[in-house]
């Protein structure tokens, strides 16, 4: 179980731009959901997703994984658990090198480093046969490099990859967002396959009230660093789109929008 407690966030704190975005905010996952988090921009979702990570730091408040404080615990040591995809498809692989090296990158994850050779060539065959169900032709490419790859088989190896070793959490942060629609309806297939079959408890921000309707077992709406909309079970299940998108025009006209 994932825990947020009384979280304060600053930004530009000490400045006439100072601004208090989590004000005693908490925040609970339950081993095995799938939380789909939608908000306008600036609401706290990235920011959540940066705290939960560790690529920021909260002023006070405390973060603990399955009773666990993890308040203070570095990046690197949180992604012995935690793997996360990001919105640019370039972030989560390695251009210069193929996808055999970025595969073998990942699949050394957590483990010791020697001076043995980075490629198990033992391990080919078995990178081929998690590729090929992805239908894009991968399995086929091992020897390219990953910078010529489209966006679309990028974020699916930054998937694959994100996954290969075990993790607890997988961390989505607008993983569809920079793809042209018919990609990114693959690439949620795929996500909703590996959560699946590997029952990673997962959160994903996205701005695409669909996805967050039609995935996940839990929907999230948050607005200036606060949860305005929280429905799981046959409530999430009940939801639909223009539920979800009347809370945002009736945000939007009472911020003056």
């Amino acid at each position: 179980m994932l825990e947020l407690k009384n979280i304060y966030k600053y930004y530009n704190p000490g400045t006439v731009n100072e601004m208090c975005l989590f004000d005693d905010f908490n925040f609970t996952v339950e081993d095995h959901q799938f939380v789909s988090i939608v908000g306008s921009n600036g609401s706290g979702k990235t920011s959540l997703l940066n705290i939960i990570c560790g690529s920021i730091p909260v002023d006070s408040g405390g973060i603990s994984i399955d009773h666990v404080d993890m308040t203070r615990e570095k990046e690197y040591r949180r992604h012995a658990r935690i793997g996360r995809v990001f919105q640019n498809p370039a972030l989560g692989t390695c251009p210069s090198m193929t996808i055999l090296e970025n595969m073998s990158l990942a699949d050394n994850k957590n483990k010791s480093f020697n001076l043995t050779a980075g490629t198990n060539k033992k391990r080919i065959e078995y990178y081929r046969d998690i590729l090929r169900p992805l239908g894009l032709g991968l399995e086929d490419k091992l020897y390219v490099k990953v910078g010529n790859l489209s966006g679309g088989q990028r974020q699916a190896l930054a998937l694959l990859m994100t996954t290969m070793t075990p993790i607890d959490y997988l961390i989505l942060d607008e993983h569809t967002a920079a793809l042209d629609p018919k990609t990114a309806e693959i690439i949620m297939q795929l996500t909703d396959t590996i959560v699946r079959e590997k029952n990673l408890t997962t959160i994903m921000v996205t701005h695409n009230l669909r996805y967050a309707i039609e995935y996940g077992n839990r929907l999230i709406m948050m607005h200036q660093g606060t949860i305005i909309i929280d429905r799981s079970g046959e409530e999430k299940e009940a939801l639909q789109v223009e539920d979800v998108l009347d809370k945002f025009n009736q945000i939007s006209i009472e911020c003056g929008n």
